[in-house]
């Protein structure tokens, strides 16, 4: 199956020029995807163009990964109703190192092979040019005519945007246009995919290459992922699901894709891994006959997680994961790092409770009565216990009134009350 054929069943190619396919066909192509550098990690909303570039590599051809650190100090006004913060050079290039990192995960950028990957920043050849040699060398090949047909502008234009279109904003779409004319004359590069959004950028970039010196180039796009309720992808109440754990937690991030509907799963699937058409074939099938059991969602979480992360953070997501919803132990509890114990209690009931109480001991029927309301009254605590309801870090609490003390809290500062078998409460000892 080759790179075309490849996206076409998995859902991943939105358009592309006449001639791309062909292109492919006959020769090892050099490819570029851009990167945005406005934050120092990617999120999940990249990581169709992550995929696209890993499949381009396993067909053989070239990828680069560009990173906008000029343009990045614009900004891009396609799908923007409102323009950018410009950010300084000192924290473009501590975001550039941060994502070939994340990148490095997707690519191949350290093997001798014709076909590995590199990394180019526009800031490299940039920096030094003009604004006055940009627009005699640039700026008179491309009509304003042709630069205001562009639907990205025509949108921001069109009185769709309150701030209008700012001539920076404007020069974005030449800007990245002679980042393709520049990667075709020094690397030869063939090609420049995107989301669909992208198209008017892009062959804005072919029209480039074509006026200045003749040549071919050609462009190729992702469609803009979304939910199957029209709902925008990669987004939580919380904001965007970021690659890095120190913004979303390998347990965060898991939760996301275990949580997405049976319809979108069946989609991403295809999209965010790399099971072949047979493995997914039969994992929809599966899935179609007993929905209840997710199998579509946990082989998505498994396989993002997995590649994202690591297999490690994996299982410990997993973990977390029964400590509220299955059969975990105390001993899966007290592995819990802080971040992943506050993530899985996201939305529990909380209660603060006195350290230096619990220093000097206090009774668990008063704790959970007086100090904390997990109980209305002691006679009903009692009752439960008695009846073994009640468990403390999952531990049953046969005694109503055993002592507790500072010995018992995870992470030296949480204690974890279940009450029956759906009521979790987590206790703050400050």
């Amino acid at each position: 199956m080759n790179f075309v054929e490849e996206l076409k069943w998995r859902g991943m190619l939105h358009d592309m020029m006449p001639g791309t396919e062909e292109l492919l066909a006959k020769e090892h192509v050099t490819a570029y995807v851009g990167f945005d550098p406005t934050a120092d990690s990617l999120h999940i909303g990249h990581l169709c163009g992550l995929m696209m570039l890993r499949h381009l590599q396993h067909n053989g051809h070239k990828p680069l990964a560009l990173v906008g650190g000029a343009t990045g100090m614009i900004g891009d006004p396609s799908g923007k109703s409102a323009e950018r913060n410009l950010l300084n050079e000192e924290t473009l290039q501590h975001n550039q190192e941060c994502m070939k990192k994340q990148l490095a995960k997707f690519l191949d950028f350290e093997s001798d092979a014709p076909n590995r990957a590199e990394l180019v920043n526009n800031y490299d050849w940039m920096k030094n040019f003009t604004f006055l040699d940009f627009a005699r060398e640039v700026g008179k090949h491309i009509t304003v005519n042709y630069m205001m047909a562009k639907e990205s502008v025509k949108k921001r234009l069109n009185g769709e945007a309150r701030d209008g279109l700012s001539f920076t904003e404007f020069t974005y779409q030449l800007l990245q246009a002679y980042d393709y004319l520049h990667l075709y004359e020094t690397k030869g590069c063939k090609l420049q995919m995107g989301g669909s959004d992208q198209w008017g950028n892009i062959t804005t970039g072919t029209e480039l290459i074509r006026r200045t010196n003749g040549g071919e180039a050609f462009a190729l796009t992702c469609p803009l992922i979304t939910k199957a309720d029209g709902g925008k992808f990669g987004k939580t109440e919380s904001g965007n699901v970021w690659l890095d754990p120190r913004y979303t937690s390998p347990y965060k991030f898991y939760q996301f894709w275990l949580n997405v509907s049976d319809a979108d799963a069946a989609r991403y699937i295809k999209i965010f891994t790399l099971l072949g058409k047979d493995e997914i074939d039969a994992l929809v099938a599966e899935h179609e006959t007993a929905p209840h059991l997710r199998v579509l969602q946990k082989r998505l979480a498994q396989e993002v997680t997995t590649m994202v992360h690591s297999e490690a953070d994996y299982q410990a997501a997993v973990e977390a994961s029964a400590i509220l919803f299955g059969n975990a132990t105390s001993d899966a509890l007290k592995k819990l790092d802080e971040d992943t114990l506050l993530a899985v209690f996201e939305g529990v009931p909380q209660f603060e409770i006195s350290r230096d109480a619990l220093a000097a001991g206090v009774k668990a029927v008063d704790l959970f009565v007086e100090q904390a309301a997990v109980f209305p009254s002691k006679g009903e605590m009692r009752k439960l216990a008695q009846s073994g309801g009640i468990s403390v870090n999952k531990e049953k609490l046969d005694v109503y009134d055993r002592v507790i003390g500072t010995a018992d809290l995870l992470n030296d500062k949480y204690l974890m009350v279940q009450r029956g078998k759906k009521n979790y409460y987590l206790l703050i000892a400050k």
